[in-house]
C-alpha cells in the first residue's frame, strides 16, 4: 500500500487547505459564539464543490476518490468542526445513501441539487428510545394507496433545520427489528413534517440539530429507497462511510489542538524559561504527535480499502473509535499545556475541547465501535456476539 498522494490528490488537498485557512478559520470563533450555522460559508463551500465532492459528475458532483474526500474532512476539521460535520452528514449519510441504492430517477431528482448545496441532506434514524439499537425504533411507515404514512419522532437530526431533505428510517414490519426497517426520502417541508427547536449543545454550536416530528406524513412509494424492509443495509453502509469521514475530521482537529499547544508552550514563560523546556510539556506533545500519526495511518488504510472497493466497515470503526480518543486526548493535553488560560473561551483550545467530545458519540458511540471490532474478531471463530 502506497499512501503517498498523487498529483491530483495533492492539488485537491491544497485547494481544501487554502479554502479552510482563508474562509473557514476566520469565522470559526464567530460560529461558536453566535451559535448559528454559517450559511454564507456553506454557499462558498458549495461553490467549490464540497457539498458534492464524492458525488459523480453525472449527478452534478466532483467525483473525487475516497482518500481525497478524507483530506477534505481533515482540512475542514482543523478549523471548524461544526462545518466539517455538517458537510460530512450531508454527503456521507444523506447524499451517498441515495447514490448507493437510489433508482436512476431518484438520483436525478435529488443529487444535482444536493451536490450544488441548494438542498442540504439529513439522516433521521435516532429516536428517543432507539439510539445505539436502531432495531427498536418505533416510527411507523404504514402502507396506504400510492405510498406510506409515517408517524413517529426522530431526535438528534443534524441539518434538519437547513431546509433540505431527510433520509428517514421507519418500521414497515413491526416486531421484525432490523429486518423490518425501510428508508424514505422526505422533504423537510412536506405536509406532516414538523421541525422542532434547535438543540443547545456543549460543542458543535454551529450545527443545526433538531427533533423531527412525523404526523401522518404521506410519502409516495417512489420516495422509498431500496425495497421494503431493506433499510438496514442502507444504515450499515452509511455508518461505514460517516465513521471514516469523522475519523478524518478527528485527525484534523487533533492536529490543530497540538499546534495550539506547541505555540503556547513556546511562548509562555514560567520560572524564567519557556514552558516548552519542561519535560511534562514535552511528554504531552510527544504523546499527542505520535497518536496523530497512528490515526493518520488508520484513516489512510480505511480510505484505501474504500477506494479499492473492499469491505472497510471494520477499518472505519477502528479509525473512528481511535480518532475520537486521539482528538479528545489531544485537546485535553493541550488545554493542560495552556494551564488556566485553557479554561478561558478567549483561547481557541477551549472550543476544540468542547467540540471534539462529540466525536465519541456521533456515528455510533465508542462502545458501538468496540463492539463492531470485537464482533469481527469473534466471527473468525464462528461466534456471533451481541452488544
Amino acid at each position: 500500500m502506497d499512501f503517498s498522494l498523487t498529483e491530483e490528490q495533492t492539488m485537491f488537498r491544497d485547494l481544501f487547505r487554502d479554502f479552510a485557512e482563508k474562509e473557514v478559520a476566520k469565522i470559526a470563533e464567530h460560529v461558536d459564539r453566535s451559535e448559528e450555522p454559517p450559511l454564507d460559508l456553506y454557499k462558498k463551500a458549495a461553490a467549490q464543490g464540497f457539498f458534492g465532492a464524492p458525488i459523480p459528475e453525472a449527478y452534478g458532483g466532483v467525483g473525487i476518490d475516497w482518500l481525497s474526500y478524507t483530506l477534505l474532512a481533515e482540512e475542514l476539521g482543523k478549523h471548524c468542526l461544526s462545518t466539517a460535520v455538517t458537510i460530512a452528514i450531508h454527503t456521507s449519510l444523506a447524499a451517498m445513501s441515495i447514490l448507493d441504492v437510489g433508482t436512476e430517477e431518484q438520483k436525478q431528482k435529488h443529487l444535482p441539487a444536493m451536490a450544488a448545496g441548494e438542498v442540504i441532506g439529513a439522516f433521521a434514524l435516532t429516536e428517543p428510545d432507539a439510539g445505539s439499537d436502531p432495531g427498536s425504533l418505533t416510527t411507523r411507515a404504514d402502507k396506504v394507496e400510492g405510498g406510506y404514512r409515517l408517524n413517529g419522532t426522530k431526535n438528534w437530526v443534524s441539518n434538519a433545520g437547513l431546509g433540505g431533505v431527510m433520509v428517514v428510517f421507519a418500521s414497515t414490519h413491526p416486531g421484525a427489528r432490523h429486518k423490518g426497517i425501510s428508508a424514505f426520502v422526505v422533504a423537510n417541508d412536506a405536509p406532516g413534517v414538523m421541525i422542532g427547536y434547535r438543540e443547545k449543545t456543549l460543542g458543535l454550536r454551529g450545527m443545526d440539530i433538531r427533533t423531527v416530528y412525523l404526523e401522518d406524513c404521506f410519502v409516495p412509494e417512489a420516495n422509498r429507497l431500496n425495497g421494503e424492509n431493506e433499510g438496514w443495509a442502507i444504515v450499515v453502509r452509511a455508518f461505514d462511510r460517516v465513521r471514516l469521514t469523522l475519523a478524518a475530521v478527528a485527525l484534523g482537529a487533533a492536529q490543530t489542538a497540538l499546534a495550539l499547544g506547541v505555540t503556547f508552550a513556546a511562548e509562555r514563560k514560567q520560572f524564567g524559561v519557556q514552558i516548552a523546556h519542561k519535560q511534562a510539556m514535552q511528554n504531552y506533545v510527544a504523546d499527542t504527535a505520535t497518536d496523530i500519526e497512528a490515526l493518520r495511518g488508520l484513516v489512510r488504510h480505511a480510505a484505501w480499502l474504500a477506494g479499492s472497493g473492499q469491505e472497510f466497515g471494520r477499518a472505519a470503526s477502528m479509525a473512528k473509535y481511535f480518532g475520537g480518543r486521539v482528538a479528545k486526548d489531544a485537546a485535553n493535553k493541550m488545554l493542560q499545556v495552556h494551564g488556566g488560560y485553557g479554561f478561558s473561551d478567549e483561547y481557541a483550545i477551549s472550543r476544540y475541547y468542547r467540540d471534539v467530545r462529540a466525536l465519541r458519540l456521533l456515528g455510533g458511540t465508542d462502545e458501538i465501535q468496540r463492539y463492531v471490532v470485537a464482533r469481527a474478531a469473534f466471527e473468525e471463530k464462528g461466534l456471533r456476539i451481541q452488544p
